[in-house]
């Protein structure tokens, strides 16, 4: 019997949504259980993850910029697959996955996996409350068990084709999304960070949940390491103390919400 695992990064909890639906669903066809690995926090990356070809790995990353986060490279790179089948998955905001998708399959396939399925699914904004607000959603959650529940059949009717799954994106892998103004002109917010209100009670919530490490938990309102606007301490924050007031910003997620107010769909590959 295979185990089932996820494997996964989600800084407010959207990513992790999704990896559970489906690795739950599959664990319940397979009649075995979930072997969960949150890769969120510093401290889980500090030690290469190893897998077996008995393991069937759910691996789920965010889209920034249509890629995979370029702060995850270097871990992924350690990672090794020794043969277990590995299903891709990752979750954008709405505008578009782009080469996401098929970057963490090439990852995947370079670490030594299998890839037998691949997903891109909505999740609510990193930078917003509006943009694609709430998802993933029960309809989301129900196309991840839909496409569960597909390959769990695969995985039960032997049916595990010899190449790499197939899925949407370029390669070689374009260059990240720039944003830019109206007039065509990049807009760069790589070194913008979030302020702190006078809300904040310095209660280190913020600190604790950053992936990078880099809040001081003596001093929440010092950053310590890079800002990678993943949201986590905007939204987890008990008192809604963090906020951005960079024009940049606040003008490239304004765009974003007047532009990308349709509802994207999931999409998946089997």
């Amino acid at each position: 019997m295979k185990n089932v695992c996820t494997f996964y990064f989600s800084a407010t909890g959207t990513t992790e949504k999704i990896v559970n639906a489906i690795a739950d669903t599959i664990a319940e066809k397979l009649g075995t259980n979930v072997v969960p690995y949150d890769f969120t926090l510093p401290k889980a990356r500090k030690e290469p993850k190893t897998f077996t070809e008995n393991d069937i790995v759910i691996c789920a990353t965010p889209t920034y910029a249509g890629r995979v986060p370029n702060v995850l490279l270097k871990y992924l790179d350690t990672v090794k697959g020794n043969g277990a089948l590995a299903v891709p998955v990752v979750l954008y905001g709405n505008r578009n996955y782009d080469d996401s998708l098929i970057e963490l399959r090439n990852i995947l396939e370079k670490d030594g996996f299998h890839t037998i399925a691949g997903g891109a699914f909505v999740g609510e904004h990193s930078f917003s409350y509006t943009l694609a607000a709430g998802r993933p959603d029960e309809k989301d959650i129900a196309v991840a068990k839909e496409f569960a529940a597909k390959i769990a059949d695969r995985i039960l009717n032997n049916n595990i084709p010899s190449s790499p799954c197939y899925v949407k994106g370029n390669d070689p892998i374009r260059p990240y999304y720039t944003p830019r103004d109206r007039k065509g002109n990049p807009v760069n917010i790589l070194k913008v960070k979030p302020l702190t209100s006078d809300k904040c009670t310095n209660c280190g919530t913020c600190a604790a949940v950053c992936p990078m490490g880099s809040i001081n938990p003596e001093n929440v309102r010092e950053f310590i390491g890079i800002c990678i606007k993943c949201g986590a301490c905007v939204k987890k924050c008990p008192k809604g103390a963090k906020y951005y007031d960079d024009p940049k910003y606040l003008y490239h997620k304004e765009e974003l919400e007047l532009g990308y107010t349709r509802r994207a769909e999931p999409e998946y590959f089997i």
